[in-house]
């Protein structure tokens, strides 16, 4: 569904030494530095893919996206989307595709959300027959029965991402494009949207590319990550073997029966300890989990132990300090 060859873009950039004659020299004699947001990017994405774009601020990930969209033209390389270039064959394309910018709106701010909604239905040329139907079944799946008649200035932040994502899926496209769809929402809203996106692909098998900060949106969607770091893919894989590249340990929580005056248990470290219960890391490659619980219950009385995964956050932290992304 979409291929991208040795992408690169570049953009030119103004200089302005501070104050007033900083501004005259500017005007006489502009200063300019050249910024590569891409550098030689490459992926291929196969028809009902999920995948997840991640990576810090100025890393790439919108620049990627943009051009997918056709919104920029690379500076060299190449892509496809559905066999078309989508800067090339714009308006072809950009009825094939569905986009979600989390700081941008393609709704009318002072109309009603069921006029924009029409409005991007005419705009689409989509079918009477066809646009009901897609309609209908959008605003049951995102509860937006309540909103449509309430102008789009109006709605909460949440509310209006609801309408934003059903307004890109109006024409039924068939990949779809979110750039920070769930920045600054709360924990429902959040829910709603990557419940939505789950039914979409599942149900629908639209090919979906998610860029995001939040590393729970990834792990509760993507089947793939790549990451971007500088302008290049430092990562192309699972959330699996990502985790087992950057941070193979695993954690341990064990809750005692009473407090001890130390806990030193060979092949895992403490890393800390409230009252009773401590917390311990270790490497599953080296020690298994069953073996080091044994041993511990062979020392103390224990009351509950439970495994978990480091927290998704702290991974791509690690991942970025291994590979010297700045943050």
């Amino acid at each position: 569904m979409i291929l991208v060859d040795s992408l690169t873009k570049s953009f030119r950039v103004a200089e302005r030494a501070g104050g007033a004659l900083g501004t005259i020299t500017s005007l006489v004699r502009g200063r300019y530095r050249t910024v590569d947001a891409l550098k030689g990017v490459s992926f291929a994405l196969g028809e009902g893919e999920l995948l997840g774009l991640i990576g810090p601020n100025g890393a790439g990930k919108s620049t990627t996206i943009k051009i997918l969209c056709g919104i920029l033209e690379p500076t060299s390389g190449t892509c496809e989307v559905g066999g078309l270039v989508p800067w090339r064959e714009r308006v072809r394309h950009v009825a094939r595709i569905g986009a979600v910018f989390g700081q941008r709106t393609q709704l009318w701010w002072d109309l009603p959300v069921r006029e924009s909604f029409e409005l991007l239905r005419d705009i689409y040329r989509v079918p009477p027959d066809r646009y009901r139907a897609r309609s209908d079944e959008l605003i049951a799946l995102l509860d937006l029965d309540r909103l449509l008649s309430t102008p789009v200035r109006q709605l909460s932040l949440g509310q209006r991402m609801r309408c934003e994502i059903a307004a890109s899926m109006l024409h039924d496209p068939r990949v779809l494009f979110l750039d920070e769809p769930t920045i600054g929402l709360d924990a429902v809203a959040k829910l709603a949207v990557r419940d939505f996106v789950k039914t979409l692909h599942r149900e629908r098998g639209v090919t979906v590319i998610l860029t995001t900060h939040d590393m729970h949106d990834v792990e509760a969607l993507a089947e793939r990550v790549i990451v971007i770091g500088k302008g290049v893919i430092l990562a192309d894989g699972s959330l699996v073997s990502l985790r087992r590249g950057a941070l193979a340990e695993r954690r341990l929580w064990v809750h005692l029966v009473r407090d001890v005056t130390a806990v030193d248990i060979p092949g895992a470290v403490v890393r800390s300890r409230q009252g009773r219960s401590v917390e311990l890391a270790f490497d599953p490659r080296t020690t298994s989990a069953h073996r080091l619980i044994a041993h511990i219950a062979s020392l103390f009385e224990v009351e509950d132990v439970h495994l978990e995964e480091p927290p998704i956050e702290e991974v791509i932290a690690r991942f970025y300090a291994q590979h010297a992304v700045e943050v």
